[in-house]
This record gives C-alpha cells, structure tokens and sequence, in this order.
C-alpha cells in the first residue's frame, strides 16, 4: 500500500534510538522529509546521516531537550524552517525512572511531568501554525499500555502518560475541524534500550539476570515475545499518514496481546 507520504514534512522527536529512530526510517523510507531531535547533538546527527545514506531522503538532526519549554520553541521553529512547514508530528520521549511511589520527591515527578507530558503540550501547541497550515496534518503522541494496565514499579510512567492520552483525545475533539488528527499508540513491551533498562533494573531487584527478566516479560503476550521496534514504527507511520484520513482521536494498543481488558 501506498502511504502517500512522499515528500510529507515530519518532525520526530527522542529519534536518535529506540521508537523514535524506527518510526523515524518508516517514514524516510515512504519518501518523508524529515526533522528529527534528540538531546545528544553528536548522536542525532549520526542519526540523520545514517536515515539520509540509508533511504536518500532530506533528514534534518536537530539537538534540543524537549523537557526543556525555551529549547522545544525553538526546535519546532528550527524543524519548520528546515522543511518549509510540518505536516507530521510525532511526540515520542524517554519515559521516566523505575521505582516505587514513596521513594520520588516532588522534584522528581515535576521533571518526570516535564518530560512526559509537558514535552507534548508545548510541541503541539508550537507546531499548530505551521500544522494548521497543512492540507492532512496528523499528531501522534506516544505514550504506553499502562495507561489501561498500569505496570508494577512505574508509577511515574503510568500516572503522567494518561495525561497525554486525555490531552491526545481532547484536541482530536477540539481541533479537528481545524483539519488536524489527533492518534496515540500504547505500545507494551518493545526490544528497546529502555527496555533493557528496565529489565536491568528489576533483574537487580531480584537478585537475577536481564535475559530472565527479558523472557519472564515476554511470555505475558500470546507470542512469547516482546515486539520489535520496526512493528511498532511499521503502525506509527500508517496511523500519520494521508491513507488513515479518518482516523482521529485512537488510542490504539501495539501490544501483542499484552492487555488483557477487552477494551
């Protein structure tokens, strides 16, 4: 299938690795031109260089930290200047620590706050000249399915990104006769550095190894493995692009089967 993304203008942020970095090359490969950020100047512009050599598209290494309300301004000003406007823009970032609820201060939540929902707040809101602007602008959020199925240990991640879910489905309401879409995806447990992580994490809480930890997590999905980034990216780049026109205000799991609601 066609995606129609060819020459589509994207700004994909925390793509210098993991999510980010995979949805980033879908979309390079279906002929976007791309924008993308991370906090690690030398390491996103590796990042671009690679996708351009890779799919001989335009991608754009902006280094900025989108935690941060001065350097997002200026990162979607610095992308739309890049392109010649945005028509795609995905909010994806590092989620916060591990750890149980009594052992964060405040100042903890609040960078956790700024990072994971705050990040997608002042992106939206700086991107929507340009987005409204576009003939099929689209915003995806990245958030996760914890937020139907909170997860042990991240209290932070499950707390905060239901905020970004509730912020994702009021603007698909609010703006969408403005011609914007508004989508998230909750993706489970993917084969990413964060996960590895993670799973370093708990494999040191419990006294065992990370390829353990890595398999006992895998078999909660009817695969018996983690998803890989490329499946992930592979749904990312349909739900943004002009073939899902229709699709608004979707909250869609890429959990292979992880949750066990019905809803």
């Amino acid at each position: 299938m066609d995606l129609q993304l060819k020459d589509k203008r994207a700004l994909v942020t925390g793509a210098s690795r993991g999510l980010g970095y995979a949805t980033a090359r879908v979309l390079s490969m279906e002929g976007a031109l791309l924008a993308i950020n991370g906090r690690d100047g030398a390491r996103i512009k590796t990042a671009a260089s690679q996708l351009q050599s890779e799919t001989g598209n335009a991608v754009y290494g902006i280094p900025g930290d989108i935690a941060s309300a001065s350097q997002v301004e200026t990162l979607v000003k610095s992308a739309g200047a890049a392109l010649g406007g945005l028509d795609i823009l995905i909010c994806n970032a590092g989620g916060p620590p591990p750890g149980a609820f009594e052992s964060f201060d405040e100042a903890t939540w609040q960078k956790a706050i700024d990072l994971s929902f705050m990040s997608n707040v002042r992106l939206i809101k700086a991107a929507l000249p340009y987005l409204r602007e576009s003939r099929c602008a689209s915003v995806l959020t990245v958030t996760s399915y914890s937020v139907k199925q909170p997860i042990q240990n991240l209290v932070l991640s499950n707390s905060i990104r239901a905020a970004t879910v509730g912020l994702t489905k009021s603007l698909a309401l609010e703006l969408g006769r403005d011609g914007i879409r508004f989508n998230s995806i909750l993706p489970a447990w993917t084969e990413t550095e964060r996960v590895t992580e993670l799973m370093t994490a708990r494999a040191k809480a419990n006294g065992t190894t990370v390829e353990a930890e890595t398999a006992r997590q895998a078999q909660e999905s009817p695969f018996g493995r983690m998803a890989t980034p490329q499946e992930f990216a592979s749904v990312a780049a349909f739900m943004v692009s002009p073939v899902a026109s229709y699709l608004t205000g979707v909250m869609l799991p890429v959990d292979g089967g992880m949750l066990k609601g019905t809803f």
